[in-house]
């Protein structure tokens, strides 16, 4: 379970799972999440939500005014709308579980495909 917490300027993002609790502070929920999860990594564990997703990310922008809530959905070769952001916490039949390394790795490839 992940919870949330503004504390001013602040992120705070608590997990708790089998008895136990992480907590990480971060300027965004992004990072926050990120950084809950390479806590969680060496355990094997990644959690199901489009933050941990493979093809997800934040713009700059989402993450300066939004604090990192929302995030696009990327596909390679392809500009993200509107329609393509979704929120980190949620779930959907389209999330790709992976390690932060990994989505930071297709964020980047992402960013060097020319787009139609």
């Amino acid at each position: 379970m992940l919870i949330e917490h503004d504390v001013g300027d602040t992120c705070r993002l608590s997990c708790t799972y089998r008895g136990r609790k992480i907590e990480a502070n971060a300027d965004d929920f992004f990072e926050a999440l990120c950084l809950i999860r390479r806590q969680l990594e060496p355990e094997g564990f990644i959690p199901f939500c489009y933050g941990a997703s493979l093809n997800v990310y934040p713009s700059g922008m989402a993450r300066d005014m939004g604090r990192g809530l929302k995030a696009y959905r990327l596909t390679k070769g392809a500009h993200v709308h509107m329609t393509d952001l979704v929120e980190i916490f949620e779930t959907g039949p389209d999330v790709i579980p992976a390690s932060v390394d990994a989505q930071d790795a297709f964020w980047r490839e992402w960013l060097a495909t020319p787009r139609r």
